[in-house]
């Protein structure tokens, strides 16, 4: 039995091992079996039942047996991974405050490269919780949360005032649950979002102070990010959000409130956007998890509705119209 990755010195694991097959030993008796003088075996279980791997009678001699292996190592085992996490708590403080020192001692640096998933959450969750006046975004695939799971964190957010203004790339529109999880809801909070058939890349904007750019480099998500400070780049990344700001779609309210006032049901709002941003018959069916028959049956009803003969001129007949 190899007890040195729970931090037992190989005498303990010595006596403890012998005890297990000797319950109800003197020490005496585990001294004689394991070979070692009978002070430092008396020592070594007085460490083995303040650390609850044994029990001590009140008899004389005192006799020793383990407490059940399985219970006993489980509680070690147990113990270690709360250190083990509490020195990963330490090592991602000190991370932060080298970075923050770093970054504080050479005020002319414009871009940090983050390399760990972990300090990359840490950083877009930083700009948007910091923020003061304005969280600018451009939104596409891929994603390492299910769809949303973030909602109530962002719906918080936006209560203190922070303006949101999110542009959706025709591929987060189309991405499984992220329109009716997210977007929507999303947009229900206050949050002021437009949609583009491409964006060139994902990206988030705090104020005018930084942003951070995540850079997918593998199957299972980010493991790159570019952290932009105050600088000319910032600006550029600035004027490219404005710039793909207008030329982009609105997206409005799908709520109970825009249908008791003319405007269409959610469905149909969520099949004109997926239709105004060039999304298939097909993808459109994975988006709202209809069949191809009712995607094709729901946008020719959709068509006749609007009184359009191709599906760009129903999207303009529905922006004329206010629904989108």
């Amino acid at each position: 039995m190899e007890l040195d990755v729970l931090g037992l010195s190989a005498e303990t694991q010595l006596v403890y091992t012998a005890l297990v097959g000797m319950p109800r030993s003197t020490a005496s008796a585990l001294a004689e079996a394991c070979t070692l003088p009978v002070s430092t075996t008396g020592r070594l279980l007085s460490g083995m039942v303040k650390d609850g791997l044994a029990t001590k009678s009140a008899s004389r001699p005192p006799r020793f047996t383990v407490i059940a292996p399985d219970v006993a190592v489980t509680a070690l085992i147990q113990e270690r991974e709360h250190r083990l996490d509490a020195a990963r708590s330490l090592v991602q403080q000190l991370v932060e405050t080298h970075r923050e020192a770093h970054r504080i001692s050479r005020p002319g640096i414009a871009v940090e490269l983050l390399t760990d998933w972990k300090e990359i959450s840490a950083a877009v969750h930083r700009l948007t919780t910091d923020s003061q006046e304005q969280v600018r975004a451009f939104d596409r695939p891929p994603y390492v949360d299910r769809p949303g799971s973030n909602l109530d964190d962002q719906v918080q957010r936006r209560s203190t005032g922070v303006t949101y203004r999110v542009i959706y790339d025709r591929a987060a529109v189309a991405w499984p649950g992220r329109l009716a999880a997210d977007i929507l809801p999303s947009i229900r909070t206050g949050e002021n979002a437009r949609v583009r058939s491409e964006l060139p890349l994902k990206l988030v904007i705090q104020d005018s102070q930084a942003a951070i750019i995540p850079v997918s480099l593998a199957p299972g998500g980010h493991s790159a990010a570019y952290l932009i400070h105050r600088s000319p780049m910032l600006a550029a990344l600035e004027a490219l959000f404005e710039a793909e700001w207008e030329r982009a779609a609105p997206l409005k309210d799908t709520g109970p409130q825009a249908e008791r006032s003319g405007q269409p049901d959610e469905e149909t709002r969520a099949l004109l956007v997926l239709l105004t941003v060039g999304n298939t018959d097909a993808a459109i069916a994975r988006t709202q998890g209809w069949s191809q028959r009712t995607t094709q049956r729901r946008i020719h009803r959709l068509m006749a509705e609007l009184g359009a003969t191709t599906r760009f001129q129903a999207a303009a007949l529905a922006a004329q119209r206010g629904w989108l």
